[in-house]
């Protein structure tokens, strides 16, 4: 970077140049000069006991000699600058897109640990700035998913490595996770899957993105093979960010591609003053009204308990097929509720009890019908619900 000259450096610099043009030499001095070189020469000429140097040279001597004196006696190294790959976020934006998807990728990673029913942790791994061709010439087997992203009216890539995509898919259909490295077309139900996997990761997006604008991305298309995917000319910038993405044992990868084209609309919106700024707000209705509605499309596992019964671990040893195991059915205390009657089940929610009924039959299915709602205990009850 270049040094800053204070207004004395840059007087004494005009003043040494003005004083190095009048000493030039005059022609008797020259051709009086021992050892010198002709007037029209490029090399140092001397004038009796001094060395002249060409003008150029010694403006340039000058120069590094006020430049240096500014960095501690040593010129500034020179930076290299590749015009292929021209850097045009500044480190602010760069420095705000990273906490953005640091937001992005906490919230994914809960919403597919319980879509999943299994551990997942994402983080991101990087995030660079590289022309649009490099960044596809990077993808060998992957999921593409183009994005169309409104209001700003241009494309994006959601990027799903093949090896974690199937592990997942085999996770929802009831399998470990195992499923190897394939690299292939996806089937009908695999298609569907993974679309609901990407749908998950956009609604976390769409959160992660509205402390700085208010964006929607909607999957346009989903390909297998990169050469078909062209939302940018080769030559573009583009902001590439890479994530890693472990679920249990199996890990992978996921990236997403952003044209700088894109984000040149709301650039000046990504600064890490405004995004802090932003993010400490009120909760939203459409926020509240999200959360409720997740949680009334939340599976919980209810239980129907036919009765109970302590044995000694002596009897548990010794039981058999056929051995007839006496159960009380509910307590002393509910016996005014008609919880002891026989075939009176109670229903657990979360380990508590939370309705009792009667067995029966809907159909060739067994069934039970609820007669009672039971209260939840004091513990569990919140202090304002109390009052």
């Amino acid at each position: 970077m270049a040094a800053v000259l204070s207004q004395s450096e840059i007087e004494a610099l005009l003043s040494e140049m003005t004083a190095g043009e009048g000493d030039s030499p005059s022609p008797a001095e020259t051709e009086g000069g021992a050892g010198g070189e002709t007037q029209g020469g490029q090399g140092p000429r001397t004038a009796g006991s001094r060395v002249i140097l060409p003008l150029h040279k010694r403006r340039r001597a000058l120069a590094e000699q006020i430049l240096g004196r500014g960095h501690g006696g040593d010129a500034p190294a020179p930076e290299p600058y590749d015009f292929r790959r021209p850097d045009k976020l500044s480190k602010e934006n760069l420095r705000s897109l990273q906490m953005l998807h640091d937001t992005f990728t906490n919230h994914y990673s809960s919403s597919l640990a319980g879509y999943l029913r299994s551990q997942v942790e994402i983080e991101v791994v990087s995030m660079e700035q590289l022309p649009y061709d490099e960044y596809i010439k990077t993808i060998s087997s992957s999921l593409l998913n183009i994005l169309n992203v409104q209001p700003l009216g241009g494309q994006a890539i959601f990027e799903v490595d093949f090896g974690i995509l199937f592990s997942m898919m085999d996770r929802l259909l009831g399998g470990s996770g195992a499923a190897g490295h394939i690299a292939r077309d996806l089937t009908d139900i695999e298609r569907v899957l993974a679309e609901n996997i990407v749908q998950i990761g956009l609604l976390d997006l769409v959160a992660a993105w509205e402390p700085v604008s208010p964006l929607a991305f909607d999957v346009a298309s989903m390909e297998t093979s990169a050469q078909f995917v062209q939302i940018v000319p080769g030559n573009d910038t583009v902001v590439l960010l890479r994530f890693s993405l472990a679920m249990g044992e199996h890990t992978g990868s996921m990236s997403m591609c952003i044209p700088y084209l894109l984000l040149k609309p709301i650039l000046a919106r990504l600064s890490t003053q405004r995004w802090l700024s932003s993010t400490v707000k009120k909760p939203s209705p459409l926020h509240a009204a999200g959360l409720a509605q997740r949680l009334r499309t939340t599976k919980v596992a209810c239980v129907a308990r036919l009765g109970t019964a302590q044995i000694s671990v002596a009897d548990l040893v010794k039981m058999e097929v056929g051995q007839t195991l006496p159960m009380s059915v509910g307590s002393e205390a509910d016996d005014q509720s008609g919880a002891g009657r026989i075939g009176t089940v109670d229903l657990l929610i979360g380990g508590q009890v939370k309705f009792r009924g009667r067995t029966g039959l809907r159909g060739k299915k067994l069934a039970v019908q609820i007669e009672q709602i039971v209260a939840a205990p004091l513990e569990l009850v919140s202090h304002k619900e109390a009052q």
